[in-house]
């Protein structure tokens, strides 16, 4: 398994297409976006460069990585001669289920198609395909080059063999790969995602702001950073998104998204992609002093 083909060039996309690179894998990195394309070997590039300045890389290495990498706008091309696929596309399940039917029909026969979904039901995407049987979840976590982590989900028909197969294989990108089965939010999200809805709640209801919110999880509970800014890192609408699935799958209001955040969604206050969240990026000096803190 040396041709790994990753959907999306986006910041998942370009981080895992970067780790399978690195680890001596052939990358295909596809996005019908040209400038996504682009904008994600320029994103790896710098967090080559980033490595070769502290050391922990050849400026060889480095070259070798990138040399790894093939980008395509056509999914077709890109997964002609793939033996797994990670799908780390937007996620909403509308535009996944149109990609795995996609990807059924292109990839050769024992092609493992993975999702890097975050919340989604692997049972349901693999319900689209001829396959399910080769169908698995790969959430990687955010910086993937650096986080160790990734939850292996297997859906409702997907094999012993595959499930070995892609836990074996994280490990030999230096991860650690920890099996879960498929409910809403799996693992990570279900208990992240309430965490950061209930400090929106708290913000909401007027019981502290945002630095002070922040300032006792760090230190008081010993996080690395507040979930007021981490929900900013993740992206609003990714966090919203996430809710909305766990809601809808276990109907329980404790996953009811904060009305706070579902306007600061709708006003487009997204967090650092957009400029502006529970903080403010929109200054160029105190955007990059921030983005400092996560690379």
């Amino acid at each position: 398994m040396k041709n790994v083909a990753v959907i999306g060039a986006g910041t998942m996309g370009n981080g895992i297409a970067h780790t399978f690179a690195q680890s001596g894998f052939r990358v295909q990195l596809i996005d019908v976006n040209e400038n996504a394309l682009k904008k994600g070997i320029e994103t790896i590039t710098k967090n080559l460069d980033r490595m070769v300045s502290k050391e922990a890389i050849t400026v060889a290495q480095k070259e070798e990585t990138l040399a790894n990498i093939t980008t395509f706008t056509n999914i077709t091309e890109g997964v002609e001669y793939a033996s797994l696929v990670v799908e780390a596309a937007t996620e909403n399940i509308d535009l996944k289920l149109k990609i795995f039917k996609q990807l059924d029909e292109a990839c050769p026969e024992g092609t493992i198609l993975a999702t890097n979904t975050s919340s989604i039901s692997i049972t349901q995407i693999a319900s689209v395909t001829s396959r399910p049987d080769h169908v698995i979840g790969m959430h990687f976590m955010n910086p993937v080059p650096i986080m160790k982590l990734v939850e292996i989900i297997r859906g409702y028909n997907t094999s012993d063999a595959i499930t070995e197969t892609i836990m074996d294989l994280s490990k030999t990108l230096g991860k650690i790969p920890v099996e879960v089965n498929d409910y809403p939010g799996f693992v990570a999200n279900r208990i992240l995602m309430p965490m950061l809805n209930e400090s929106i709640e708290t913000l909401y209801n007027g019981v502290a702001g945002v630095f002070e919110i922040d300032t006792v999880m760090k230190l008081g509970m010993a996080h690395p950073m507040g979930p007021l800014q981490l929900a900013d890192f993740i992206g609003l609408d990714v966090c919203l998104s996430i809710l909305n699935v766990m809601y809808d799958g276990f109907k329980n209001p404790k996953y009811a998204p904060c009305p706070l955040l579902v306007n600061m969604v709708r006003a487009g206050k997204l967090g650092i992609k957009s400029g502006e969240g529970f903080y403010d990026y929109s200054e160029s000096r105190k955007a990059e002093k921030i983005a400092k803190q996560f690379q």
